[in-house]
């Protein structure tokens, strides 16, 4: 009973001591965490705005190109629709293969151009986002933050406007793409 009441006691002691070592101890200093709002930075940043115009400029070419063979489809269906019934059998077979093999054509060039508008935006904002990496990380040291996460993905439910390091990063890719000009 004794030797149990020793032990009792050094444990007591000892926790003691860890207590008051910790109460003395500094605190560490509060870590803070911050967010990126990257389709923000993506719709702001002279980079992503740049990149948006050029897909936007490429969706135009190709929607220049469906127009046109939108067009004639519908110049080779009204003949067909008026002339049809004074054209021989033979031709108004050919008239109508030739339109349904335009018509397919034509579906097919969309599905590639959209393929193709996925992969040029896919690699122009990956691109984008490859440059954004450093600048968030050098922001992130700057201004002394462990942790900066991604606004929509990081599933932030609330944060302080002090957290948003959203305008500043956009303000250095914009510096940095002055400085260095974009990469290609």
């Amino acid at each position: 009973m004794r030797q149990l009441a020793v032990v009792m006691a050094t444990v007591v002691a000892v926790a003691g001591g860890v207590w008051m070592a910790a109460a003395q101890a500094p605190a560490p200093p509060p870590q803070k965490i911050g967010f990126i709002d990257v389709q923000r930075v993506l719709a702001r940043s002279q980079a992503g705005v740049a990149a948006r115009e050029q897909l936007e400029r490429e969706k135009a070419t190709m929607q220049k190109e469906m127009d046109t063979r939108r067009v004639d489809m519908e110049k080779l269906r009204e003949e067909l629709e008026k002339k049809g019934p004074l054209m021989t059998a033979e031709v108004r077979r050919e008239k109508q293969e030739l339109f349904e093999r335009k018509r397919r054509d034509a579906a097919r060039l969309a599905d590639d151009f959209q393929k193709d508008l996925e992969k040029k935006e896919s690699g122009l904002l990956q691109r984008v986002l490859s440059d954004l990496a450093s600048i968030i990380e050098r922001v992130g040291k700057q201004k002394g933050y462990w942790l900066v996460v991604e606004r929509s993905r990081g599933g932030v439910l609330y944060a302080t406007n002090e957290a948003d390091l959203t305008d500043e990063v956009i303000r250095a890719y914009d510096q940095e793409i002055q400085t260095k000009g974009p990469k290609k």
